[in-house]
């Protein structure tokens, strides 16, 4: 593979803010890799991580449709060549047909709903019935079915982010459940978690973060000593995966041996111990604040976790499925010199 290009370089300048000669050299070692790139650079502490989605685009409309009972939700991404052809009339219902089309007949996922029969007519020659109206290309390129006990969802009012919940709990639960997987959807919509709990995280993705963070965090420390301000404390794990007892059990030692240290009496350790564990934990789990669902800030009162709202709504509400759909997420687009493109249209 090749190493850096010039294209390359300007790509992962613009993913981690990182300088160009150390993209430049990061690509290189990395071969041109531009995943590694970014991974290589954050744990020299040289960049951000990257949002991915920011380097991909494509317009159109997310829609997600719930059943009457809240017991099945489905989302689909339909895009189009042009946002103005997005917000029209045409194909905002079109999207809603096909939606439709798909929770009636039991499709779940988008190669099926292209192989599919819709008002009679293959749904390819339907499509392509539409484009001929529409005049672009459209794809109907992600689809996806949840079911459950309780399942509700959420579209964000540009139509450009959508979210699907599914839960279990107790029969005398489900209508506040329904109502709490739709504020849990909104925050999903907006916080952007990729798992619901940081058990679903993978263990050797969970190391690296670890010291991509760590290396973060000693960047900014930098900064923070130059411009003389208080330092933030380096952690020693970023996932809740990785705190076991005997962790805990080291970090209360060294908790102890402080207050020892600064004569504090014993008998006021159990009164200032509880709240530097609890300090510790948070600091050490800064990986589940970003991906992990439950683990998050819930965006409705950020004083508790999605996991202690949920639990204050009803203890036996367990959420089973999560899917968000972010449109034109993984869709390169092409890049086109600008000059050239104008001298072609003016005909040079």
């Amino acid at each position: 593979m090749a190493g850096a290009t010039p294209k390359l370089i300007k790509q992962l300048r613009e993913m981690t803010g990182a300088g160009m000669l150390d993209c430049k050299n990061a690509l290189n070692e990395c071969e041109g890799d531009l995943d590694k790139a970014v991974q290589h650079l954050r744990e020299a502490g040289l960049g951000k991580a990257a949002k991915k989605a920011g380097n991909v685009a494509a317009e159109g409309l997310i829609s997600v449709l719930i059943n009457e009972d809240n017991t099945k939700g489905t989302i689909l991404e339909l895009n189009s060549q042009t946002d103005f052809v997005a917000k029209n009339e045409n194909f905002i219902s079109l999207t809603k047909e096909i939606t439709t089309h798909a929770q009636s007949n039991d499709i779940k996922d988008a190669e099926t709903l292209a192989s599919s029969k819709i008002n009679g007519q293959e749904f390819g020659t339907f499509l392509n019935e539409k484009i001929a109206t529409i005049g672009e290309n459209l794809v109907a390129r992600k689809l996806a079915t949840a079911e459950n006990q309780v399942v509700n969802g959420y579209v964000h009012a540009n139509g450009k982010v959508g979210v699907l919940l599914a839960a279990t709990c107790d029969d005398a639960a489900k209508e506040k459940t329904a109502t709490l997987l739709r504020n849990i959807a909104m925050h999903a919509s907006a916080m952007k978690p990729t798992v619901i709990s940081y058990t679903d995280l993978d263990s050797e993705f969970v190391e690296a973060e670890n010291r991509a963070i760590k290396a973060e965090i000693e960047a900014e420390n930098d900064e923070l000593q130059r411009l003389g301000k208080p330092l933030k404390n380096i952690p020693d794990f970023v996932s809740k995966s990785q705190l076991t007892d005997e962790a805990i059990a080291n970090a209360k030692a060294r908790f102890e041996a402080e207050l020892k240290e600064q004569g504090k009496p014993e008998k006021i350790w159990d009164k200032i111990i509880p709240g530097k564990i609890e300090r510790y934990i948070q600091d050490n789990t800064q990986l589940d604040g970003r991906l992990a669902l439950l683990s998050q800030a819930y965006v409705m009162d950020d004083k508790k976790t999605v996991e202690q709202a949920i639990a204050e709504v009803d203890s036996s509400i367990k959420l089973v499925e999560y899917i968000r759909f972010e449109l034109g997420e993984g869709i390169e687009v092409k890049e086109e010199d600008f000059a050239a493109e104008v001298a072609k249209q003016m005909g040079k």
